[in-house]
């Protein structure tokens, strides 16, 4: 028979177990609870990209701003309340991110299919794989379990993106503080082949770096004037803006990134490598971004009692 302090030990190594086995996500997760729902957003995901391919890279990147802000929680998602400023108005955030609406839509869909259990957090990481996927990129096997935040952190949102003006040292640093190492930063960067961005965000390399292409800069000029024309946009990828492939890569040779943190990638540094390997071997680069992608999900998940399910994922419930 067991002492009272064996038992003790037995049941906190028993509580430590359960601990560990609620904080692990599943592919399986939603088989039994909801078995329509991956099949939902990939129908809800084509249907917005179809309709508009500038989403895919929208939702990609709800997914990745959300998962470097204290973690995959659906934090991005949150409107402002009396209790906290959300993340949706930090610098990285304003006037930028988009797809709230598809991700409103998925939510409703899902609510009446299955109130109640499929979060906002796993929404948005589906919803990112199904993306890249629908723009001819690689797949990858999602995890899911995790729930949803009941509060956001906009100084956390302005603190932990990392910014387009970054040198390379400090994306190594950036991307570091997240757990990845500089292989998975370059491989991440390749989502710049599809989606584009603001003129406010490139304006300064168009007009004071060298390292770019003097066509390719003339030729953004005109839509980006030294000054005014903040939110007019250009594609990432010039080549293929539409297509998920490895030209994005091939451009930064060119010298043609459109971000001063793209060109960072291939400008003499540690790097350089690893953009020529993605150039000859575009099959690597697909394999390297979806493993960083699960990695990336997988960012302080909430799951277990943790956190909540959101039956609207603009607030807490």
């Amino acid at each position: 028979m067991d002492s009272p302090t064996n038992f003790k030990v037995s049941l906190s190594f028993l509580l430590l177990l359960v601990g560990i086995a609620s904080a692990q996500l599943s592919s399986t997760f939603y088989s039994s609870s909801c078995p329509n729902a991956l099949s939902t957003i990939k129908s809800a995901v084509d249907s917005a990209v179809s309709s508009e391919a500038r989403m895919g890279a929208s939702l990609l990147r709800l997914h990745f701003h959300d998962c470097f802000v204290n973690g995959c929680d659906a934090s991005v998602l949150l409107d402002d309340t009396a209790n906290f400023t959300g993340e949706k108005t930090a610098g990285p955030n304003a006037n930028s991110l988009r797809g709230f609406d598809v991700v409103d839509t998925i939510k409703t869909q899902l609510e009446s299919l299955c109130p109640g259990v499929v979060s906002c957090a796993d929404i948005l990481a589906v919803a990112a794989r199904d993306s890249v996927v629908a723009l001819n990129g690689p797949s990858w096997t999602v995890q899911l379990g995790r729930r949803d935040s009941t509060d956001a952190s906009l100084s956390a949102a302005n603190t932990n993106l990392p910014a387009p003006t970054l040198n390379l040292s400090a994306l190594i640093t950036s991307f570091s503080n997240k757990g990845f190492n500089a292989n998975e930063l370059v491989a991440l960067s390749g989502s710049h082949t599809i989606g584009q961005a603001r003129c406010t965000t490139f304006r300064a390399r168009l007009y004071n770096e060298a390292n770019i292409n003097s066509s390719f800069a003339t030729s953004l000029q005109a839509n980006c004037p030294s000054s005014g024309g903040d939110d007019t946009l250009s594609p990432l990828d010039v080549t293929t803006p539409n297509t998920f492939d490895n030209a994005y890569f091939n451009n930064l040779v060119s010298q043609k990134g459109l971000l001063h943190s793209d060109q960072q990638l291939f400008n003499g540094g540690s790097t350089d490598s690893q953009v020529n390997a993605y150039i000859s071997n575009p099959g690597s680069f697909s394999t390297d971004f979806a493993n960083a992608m699960v990695k990336m999900g997988n960012l302080s998940p909430l799951t277990g009692t943790d956190g909540q399910i959101r039956t609207d994922c603009k607030k807490v419930n």
